[in-house]
């Protein structure tokens, strides 16, 4: 449920708040009825309008990877209604609370969306079916086994009497919902495993405004804020004479680690911000450096006293008895999300006390839980309207620091809405980053060339520890994953975890832990090279048959024609690497020019999701992988100098350009059985499979990154 402002209404409007560019813009507030429209509610999630049209309600947020759609997908497939008359709507968090949380998890990251609430909305779907089919049973007074659905439309099959879904909708709504709810097998899905036309693209493609930077309401006014430099600083003075005498300036806000210029539009407050003279404390931070935090996890990888996450067999007496033992230290930066859409928050203190709230979002129960908590509200008196999301990568989830500071400044202006937005300077360099990490590896081989022995340890700061302290202990999951649960069959491993939080705040990075495919998976091949194995082969002789890992390895590797010749100077790399609920193997197709440039010409991923729900948005996720995963491969790094990140834009944080992106081919191989993810699987794989092709053009083996600072001119 929408209200609407014409594009003519809207220029009135805006008019009064600063100018600029206004397109017609709608915003949720109540109740579908508020627009007039006859619609009727069989249950959560389902909405049923009297012309038939249906509106699935999704929980979860939508940024680009498929969500929105995949879930109305799967709750029509139980519907069975018509696909055409589909479209969805966010649920609203405020309802969500003040109807015991009826939509489960409002969280969307972890590849989760789908995969952890699959079965519930389903069901729903299932059971709104179901009620339809009752009620239309009960007006013709025949039993519900004599009835069936074809595209919302209820068919008594010995008299072929005829009901709609609009007709019998409020009837259905009055009944109680079933209790033992029978799934539709995926063999038998018409809508779900479909590739079906995402439901978001259409206004996207139209320049709908759905995002949150796009937010303007009548009479609104805007912000900018500044942070201290160093993590942890807080601001000490501030002199604000000349920025207040700048034209549309309304107020300078200090808080303790941030302050804000509120003015009649964004250019306007960006640009007093920039007159300020703020003196900070940089908190005991100001001399740390890329030197202090490698010193820091050197430091923990020598620590002979590390916890392990993971123990199995006897490494020390095995790496003592090897034919050949190989050692090997690789390392990667801090990474900024660098979402296409900076953080940006809109709040609204209305006169009678209740507090709206505009945010891009990846969980709407915790944006509207910091809203409340900022506002001194109870959660029943704050509405969250989630919008579109312009890039999350994890940055969006937790924490909601900047849902925090927008409600922080329209507390200082109530009865005025007010939209704060970061510029991307401040995006840059106050991000959650994907933590910098170093890690130590050595193996053992039998004469054989079997691997018999693997130690690994590695240094890095823990998520759990800055976003989560009630799940830190002595070893974060996310920080050892790929390499505390490696799939190879190999009797003696050992991996020890050295926990090293400097000040830089670390969170979740797509894929966290993605780096540590690019170490396992690259000494992986450095071992088939001391073996004198093919790097294929080397894998598929550690993986048992029937494991999954060995499926989609022997996909990829038939799909990428593994083996066969490739044009003069091209090369192949291979990687295995599961993970958030999927198996992912890829190959990697790269040539080196005589001067040392890359060109990545080819990727081939195969997946097992157990299940898939829209094929296409599949592939585009493993497309959106690879370009967003070869920026971190070629350029992308985030230093850290006098206890600040030096880069600020995309001038010195480089994204790909689109000479750059690579063919990209994905095999769906789903065996069924299990629902796993598809948002992040596909990035896992890819820099080892890059940096092991790029190994067998030019002889040099990848063991930091980016890129970049490598002379790939073959040795």
């Amino acid at each position: 449920m929408t209200v609407s402002l014409s594009r003519r209404q809207f220029l009135k409007a805006s008019a009064a708040v600063g100018g600029g560019l206004a397109l017609e813009f709608s915003f949720p507030v109540t109740s579908a009825a508020a627009a007039g429209a006859i619609t009727t509610e069989v249950n959560a999630w389902v909405v049923i309008h009297t012309d038939d049209r249906v509106v699935v309600r999704i929980a979860r947020s939508e940024m680009g990877q498929g969500t929105y759609t995949a879930l109305a997908q799967l709750v029509a497939e139980e519907l069975q209604c018509d696909w055409s008359k589909v479209s969805a709507e966010f649920a609203s968090p405020n309802e969500h609370i003040r109807r015991g949380r009826i939509w489960g998890s409002m969280s969307t990251g972890g590849s989760m969306g789908v995969r952890s609430s699959q079965d519930y909305v389903r069901k729903a779907g299932a059971g709104a079916r179901a009620m339809l089919v009752q009620a239309a049973a009960a007006r013709w007074k025949v039993p519900v086994s004599e009835c069936a659905v074809d595209k919302g439309v209820i068919v008594h099959q010995s008299t072929q009497r005829k009901l709609r879904y609009g007709q019998v909708a409020s009837a259905a709504a009055r009944l109680q919902p079933p209790k033992d709810i029978a799934l539709r097998d995926s063999r038998d899905w018409n809508i779900a495993g479909k590739p079906l036309h995402r439901l978001d693209i259409p206004d996207k493609v139209r320049g709908k405004p759905v995002f949150a930077v796009d937010v303007a309401l009548p009479g609104m006014l805007h912000a900018s804020i500044a942070q201290c430099p160093v993590f942890g600083g807080k601001v000490k003075t501030i002199d604000a004479s000349a920025a207040e005498k700048l034209r549309g300036v309304k107020k300078v806000l200090r808080e303790e680690h941030f302050v804000a210029v509120v003015a009649d539009s964004w250019w306007r407050a960006n640009e007093a911000l920039k007159k300020l003279k703020i003196e900070w404390d940089a908190g005991g931070n100001g001399n740390a450096s890329n030197e202090t935090i490698a010193a820091m996890l050197r430091e923990g990888l020598a620590d002979p006293n590390l916890p392990q996450a993971r123990k199995l067999g006897d490494v020390g007496a095995a790496l003592a008895s090897a034919a050949t033992v190989i050692e090997a230290e690789y390392q990667s930066p801090y990474l900024n999300h660098a979402t296409m859409e900076p953080q940006t928050c809109t709040a609204w203190f209305k006169p009678d006390g209740f507090l709206e709230v505009w945010t891009s979002t990846q969980n709407g129960e915790a944006s509207m839980e910091a809203a409340a908590k900022t506002a001194g509200l109870p959660l029943e008196q704050v509405e969250v309207h989630k919008m579109m999301l312009g890039g999350g990568f994890g940055r969006r989830g937790a924490p909601q620091d900047f849902v925090t500071q927008g409600v922080t400044i329209a507390k200082a202006m109530r009865g005025t809405p007010v939209k704060m937005m970061w510029s991307r300077e401040e995006d840059m360099q106050h991000d959650f980053y994907r933590p910098a990490s170093m890690v130590r590896m050595k193996a053992g081989l039998s004469a054989q060339g079997e691997l018999i022995a693997m130690h690994t340890r590695i240094a890095c700061p823990s998520i759990l520890a800055v976003l989560m302290p009630e799940r830190s202990a002595n070893i974060d999951f996310t920080a050892v994953r790929t390499l505390s649960d490696m799939p190879y069959a190999v009797p003696n491993q050992q991996v020890d975890y050295a926990m090293r939080n400097g000040h830089v705040p670390v969170g979740f990075w797509r894929a966290p832990a993605q780096q540590n495919g690019f170490y396992r998976e690259c000494f992986i091949d450095e071992l088939a090279m001391a073996a004198g194995k093919d790097p294929v082969e080397f894998r598929l002789r550690m993986l048992k048959a029937g494991d999954k890992n060995r499926l989609v390895l022997e996909a990829v590797a038939k799909a990428a024609r593994w083996g066969a010749p490739l044009p003069p100077g091209v090369h192949r790399g291979v990687a295995v690497v599961d993970g958030f609920g999927s198996y992912t193997a890829m190959v990697a197709e790269v040539s080196v020019s005589a001067k040392g440039e890359l060109e990545v010409h080819r990727i081939v991923l195969a997946i097992d999701s157990g299940y898939v729900v829209n094929p296409d948005t599949c592939r585009a996720q493993t497309e959106s992988n690879v370009v967003y995963g070869l920026g971190s491969i070629l350029y992308q790094e985030n230093n850290v100098k006098d206890g600040r990140i030096v880069e600020s834009n995309f001038h010195d944080f480089r994204l790909p350009r689109i000479h750059e992106m690579p063919q990209v081919e994905t095999v769906l191989v789903p065996t069924g059985g299990f629902w796993g993810g598809q948002g992040e699987p596909g990035i896992l794989p890819l820099t080892p499979a890059v940096c092991n092709a790029i190994f067998a053009a030019t002889g040099k083996r990848i063991r930091s990154l980016p890129l970049k600072h490598h002379d790939l001119r073959r040795a």
